[in-house]
Formats: C-alpha cells, sequence, structure tokens
C-alpha cells in the first residue's frame, strides 16, 4: 500500500436498522485527493442490493423516523461558511430537505419518540460574534474568562454556545430548553416525550477538574435537575421503562478507568455493567434497546471489539466477537436483525448483517481496493512481563528478510492497537518495513488493574510502560528472524510521542525516530493544552501551584538531552491538545544537543492530522515519515 492509496478504500460506519428490519442505511466516507476533501454519503441495503440514497459530499448521522417513513441526517457542505444542518428524506426516494438554518449547524439530533419531531444540539455565535463578517472576526481581540475557552477541533469556545433545542417535524422551533457547553454531544429523549436528558459542565470547578454531569429537563420547559452528581460522563439514553442510562464514571479519582454503563434510578446511579471489566462503547446512534429491556453495546477486548447484550440484571452475552473491530452496531427491536459494520486486518470494512445467529456481507464497497491494492496480515503473540500479559502484532514484507523494523506505539494511553485495519502498518508495509505494534499496560481493553498500570510512574527513569513495549519489541524480535534488530525505527503519536522520546533517552539501539504530537512537557502543557489544567492529575497527581517539581519530574523533556538517535519532530499548529510549543520544546533540546533532527510542521492541522486530517496532508506526512526511515534503516 502506498501513501496516495488512501484514496482507494471507503469507511463504512454508522450502520442504522430501518423499523422494518429490512432496510439498514450506512454511511460510506471515501478520501478525496483531488479536493483535498473526504466524500460521505448514506446508502442504503434495500432488502436485496447496496443503492445509494444521499449525494453527499458530507451526508452523516442517518436515523430513521420511528414509523420508518423518514430518514433525518446531518448534511454537511463544502462551502466555506456554511454549517451542516438537519435535512430529512422520504424512505421511499426524493430529494432531501434541509429544515434547520443554526449560525453553526447542527452537532447532532434525535427523532422524537412519536416521529413529531426532533430535539438538536444547535451551535451559535455569541451575541458579541453574531454579526460580524469572518475578516473582522479573525482581527478582534479576544478577550477570555474562564477556565475552558479552547478544545482540539472545534477552536475557541469562548465566542460560540450550544443549545438544547425542540423542533417540529418541518424544523420549526418550539423550545429552547438549556444553553450547554460546547462539548456537549447530544441530548436525548424520554420514551413519553416528556423529559430531555443531556451533559453539560456547570458546577463550581467547570472547565478546571475535566468534570461534567447529567442533566435532566421538561421538553415543555423548566430548570435542569442533575441526574448524576459530578463525575466523568461520555453518554445518556433512556430505556424504554423511562430510566436513564450514563456511560463513564461517578468517580474522578479513579480515572483512568474503562467507561461503564450506569442505570439512574429512584435517586442513586448504580453501575449496571458490574459483570465487565473492560470499555464499554456506546454506537453513535445510542444504546440499542430490546423489546426485553436489555441493550446492544460494543466492548473492547484486547484489540478487538465485539458485540454483547447487557441484560437488566447486568449480566452479559456476546453477540458477535472475533479477530475484527467492530465499529457500529445497530439492531432490530427484537434482536432478529444485528447490523454491523466491521473492519480486519487487511479490509477496510463492510455493512454485515446478522438474522438468527447468521451473518452475512451485504456490502462490496472495497472489493476494488481488495483486489487493487496489495496487504498482509499480522501474526499475533503474547509476551509476559512484570505479572502482566501484553498481545504483540507482527507485519512481515513477503520475501526474504531481514527487514528494517519500525516499531509504532499507539496514543492515549488509553487505547488499543488490534484486529482492525489501519492504513499506518500497511503503508510501512508497503514501503518494505515490517511493523511491531502492541498494547502496553495503560491502554484499554484489557480492563481498569491494566489501565491504571502506568499511573504515577512517568518520574521513574525507565517507567513500566516503557520497559513493557520494549519487552513486546523483543519478544517479537526474538520469534521473528525477518526482523533486523539491527535497524529499527520508533514511531508514536500524543501518548506515544511522549513515550517513545522517555525510550530514546535510555535505550539507544533505534537509528531513526519520529515522535509526533507529543506530550514532552508537563509543566507548559498545564497551562497551553485545552486539557492541561486537569489531565496530569490523572497520571501525575494533584498539582500543588507552590511545586511544579513532580510535573517536571514526568516530563521526557527532563531526559531528553539523552537522546542520541536522530529524529524527525512531527507537530502541527493547531493542535490543542498537544500544542506545538511541546514539539518545538523537544526540536530545540535535540538540535541544542547536536542529535540530527528535523522539525516538520503542519498549517492548520490540529491533534488528528494522521487520522482525519486534509487528505494532501496525510499523504504528506506518510511521505515524510518514509523519507525519514529511509534515510537511516534502507542503507
Amino acid at each position: 500500500m502506498k501513501p496516495n492509496d488512501i484514496s482507494k478504500y471507503s469507511t463504512v460506519h454508522d450502520p442504522q436498522v430501518h423499523p422494518d428490519a429490512t432496510r439498514i442505511a450506512v454511511v460510506v466516507t471515501k478520501v478525496n485527493l483531488e479536493d483535498d476533501a473526504y466524500d460521505s454519503a448514506v446508502w442504503l441495503w434495500d432488502g436485496s442490493s447496496m443503492v445509494p440514497f444521499t449525494h453527499g459530499p458530507a451526508d452523516a448521522s442517518p436515523r430513521w423516523s420511528p414509523d420508518g417513513s423518514t430518514l433525518a441526517f446531518i448534511r454537511g457542505s463544502r462551502v466555506e461558511g456554511d454549517a451542516a444542518q438537519l435535512a430529512t428524506m422520504p424512505t421511499d426516494g426524493g430529494e432531501a430537505t434541509v429544515i434547520t438554518d443554526f449560525g453553526l449547524g447542527v452537532a447532532s439530533f434525535e427523532w422524537r419518540p412519536d416521529g413529531a419531531g426532533f430535539v438538536v444540539v444547535a451551535k451559535e455565535w455569541t451575541e458579541e460574534w453574531a454579526d460580524l463578517d469572518p475578516e473582522e472576526r479573525a482581527r478582534r481581540p479576544r478577550r477570555i474568562a474562564g477556565p475552558e475557552w479552547r478544545f482540539d477541533g472545534a477552536g475557541f469556545l469562548h465566542d460560540k454556545t450550544s443549545t438544547v433545542v425542540t423542533l417540529d417535524r418541518d424544523g420549526g422551533e418550539l423550545m429552547r430548553l438549556s444553553e450547554v457547553g460546547l462539548r456537549t454531544g447530544s441530548a436525548t429523549w424520554s420514551p413519553d416525550c416528556s423529559m430531555i436528558a443531556f451533559i453539560d459542565q456547570i458546577h463550581d470547578k467547570a472547565g478546571l477538574d475535566g468534570a461534567n454531569q447529567v442533566w435532566q429537563v421538561a421538553s415543555g420547559g423548566s430548570d435542569p435537575t442533575a441526574l448524576t452528581s459530578v463525575g466523568s460522563w461520555d453518554e445518556v439514553a433512556y430505556d424504554p421503562s423511562g430510566t436513564p442510562h450514563v456511560l463513564g464514571t461517578p468517580d474522578l479519582g479513579s480515572r483512568p478507568t474503562p467507561d461503564a454503563i450506569f442505570r439512574c434510578a429512584d435517586g442513586t446511579v448504580a453501575k449496571l455493567t458490574t459483570s465487565l471489566d473492560t470499555d464499554v462503547i456506546w454506537p453513535s446512534g445510542g444504546p440499542q434497546w430490546l423489546d426485553d429491556g436489555s441493550l446492544v453495546v460494543m466492548i473492547e477486548d484486547r484489540g478487538a471489539q465485539h458485540v454483547v447484550q447487557v441484560n437488566a440484571d447486568g449480566t452479559h452475552v456476546v453477540l458477535l466477537d472475533g479477530q475484527r473491530q467492530i465499529t457500529g452496531v445497530s439492531c432490530s427491536a427484537d434482536g432478529a436483525v444485528i447490523a454491523v459494520t466491521a473492519t480486519t486486518l487487511t479490509d477496510p470494512g463492510e455493512l454485515v448483517a446478522m438474522r438468527n445467529r447468521t451473518e452475512m456481507t451485504l456490502s462490496s464497497f472495497n472489493a476494488a481496493f481488495r483486489d487493487a491494492v496489495p496487504v498482509s496480515d499480522a501474526t499475533h503473540l503474547t509476551v509476559e512481563r512484570d505479572g502482566f500479559e501484553f498481545d504483540v502484532w507482527a507485519f512481515i514484507p513477503e520475501g526474504e528478510g531481514p527487514f528494517p523494523t519500525i516499531f509504532n506505539i499507539h496514543g492515549g494511553p488509553m487505547a488499543q492497537y488490534g484486529w482492525g485495519f489501519f492504513d499506518e502498518f500497511q503503508i510501512e508495509l508497503g514501503a518494505g518495513y515490517a511493523v511491531v505494534a502492541t498494547n502496553p499496560r495503560g491502554a484499554s481493553g484489557r480492563g481498569d488493574a491494566f489501565m491504571k498500570g502506568e499511573v504515577g510512574t512517568w518520574h521513574m527513569e525507565q517507567p513500566p510502560d516503557a520497559l513493557d513495549l520494549l519487552a513486546a519489541l523483543d519478544g517479537a524480535l526474538d520469534a521473528f528472524p525477518e526482523l533486523d534488530r539491527d535497524r529499527l525505527g520508533v514511531m508514536g503519536g500524543s501518548y506515544g510521542g511522549l513515550i517513545s522520546s522517555k525510550i530514546l533517552s535510555f535505550d539507544h539501539r533505534f537509528k531513526s525516530a519520529v515522535p509526533e504530537r507529543g506530550l514532552y512537557n508537563f509543566v507548559s502543557f498545564s497551562g497551553t493544552s485545552d486539557i492541561g489544567l486537569w489531565f496530569d492529575s490523572m497520571f501525575v497527581g494533584q498539582r500543588d501551584y507552590a511545586n511544579w517539581e513532580p510535573l517536571w519530574e514526568a516530563s521526557p523533556l527532563r531526559t531528553a538531552h539523552q537522546i542520541t538517535t536522530p529524529c524527525l519532530v512531527i507537530h502541527s499548529d493547531s493542535d490543542w491538545r498537544c500544542p506545538v510549543e511541546q514539539g518545538e520544546q523537544l526540536y530545540s533540546v535535540l538540535i541544542a544537543n547536536g542529535v540530527e533532527a528535523e522539525f516538520l510542521r503542519f498549517p492548520g492541522e490540529g491533534h488528528e492530522l494522521s487520522r482525519s486530517g486534509a487528505p494532501k496532508h496525510r499523504v504528506e506526512r506518510f511521505d515524510a515519515v518514509l523519507d525519514w526511515h529511509a534515510r537511516f534503516l534502507m542503507s
């Protein structure tokens, strides 16, 4: 696979089963290198074949009306200044009608349970900024008040507002229920249409602790009432009986910890998923409630993502598993039909349906890619160290080795590599490299104790997660003679940048390195990152503003003077998660100490450059990474 080949495969996601349990809507997104954009449209399985349903170019979030007569979706635009709005379209076909006109568009929506309208989270300019033209908005000084005033990918927050709004079926505004934080993901109806729940940050330390609460408001208008205490909440939904369920954790002190489902009943918030010690993931359309009161969600499991049914008593049943990553799920109310989107190590993904426990692949969006672009499978092994077992994947090119090898470290650290398609690995393989990947302690998919395994250790010269990573690499080198232990490169983004730079300070076997979008200095990060005021408390400890030493001790920059490996430092100018000053500091230390280094900066990109940045920038990043490693590993 070559860098330009990212335009040859489709990402298939967000399946939605029609109420008739026969038709299925799904979103198909593809890179458009010519326009430097992403094309996204809704397709329909009509019971016998896949047919295009909307024309795009930026359609997403399809949701069927309760009676099945209409599909609502969010329609984006390629015209600068035009915001994504809510649109509807008859199920039997026709033209789409855009029914909203909010200044900054619609962030999310949900059908009213009786089909009479919607609740939306709408984004708008604040009064001070609403009537300004783009040139004046760019010129005007920004007067900031409050701790949370910017967010990666969303830009400035102080000049915008979000509002929970109810609409009639044609888009007519009925009621503005509450202004909410711009990071509020969605709002949801109770089954009887009387209440609406949402998540917001309006407690005393909002913006200072990374916390929020789940709130409820009468759909006819009322002051919000809290459903939960202050915690770390991600999603909320009502079950068919009207009982709210939330995803996250009520205990800020337990972070990092896997997301779990909690039931809010009789004034208490009780954990439902007691039988699961791994991350629970809600589908983009919310949990799928079945007629018997159970719900269907996804979980992470040692590099895979599976579908499980969670019963009312908290027990669970695995419905779909295997060596794959299921990225979306939707069910008929009786559970007889389950639609999923799923990828494997060698397949970017398709729409799959299970009827009466029999799976059938419905789409062939990536058939041409599979035929035309060579991709390689991986060999899986496990490595044990310090009482933990680590999953390791080795991707090895065809032919005779030994091959130069890139050790690729994921971000997070609460994330996982595994059994899904990843263009990064396939492109490195296509350039002639073997690739090794693993999930060290701190990663998700292995439970609470595993996720907390590196907390409070980054001050150590050789922290345990760094040693986990090196043990996994050594295990792969010992198992596969095709890997050239004398030609090793290392790279990683975000947490991967943090820990790879830490490793480079004490392990000098690597001939090349690409730390990117990393956190290298906790001291400056705490004041410049959009999550800097609270993120360190999860991994370093509560900050004492009279004593910055613990933050400095945990910073890879403290030992960066010991790095000797040639480094290409990659960062994005608009990264507000790990601001570009982090990369500037690492690069400055390297250059000052005579290390061969270069600094690659991408304009206009945020923290998600490598995954969802402008397509041309993604290709240019791939080219730069391959070129850097080739200088030192291919000679």
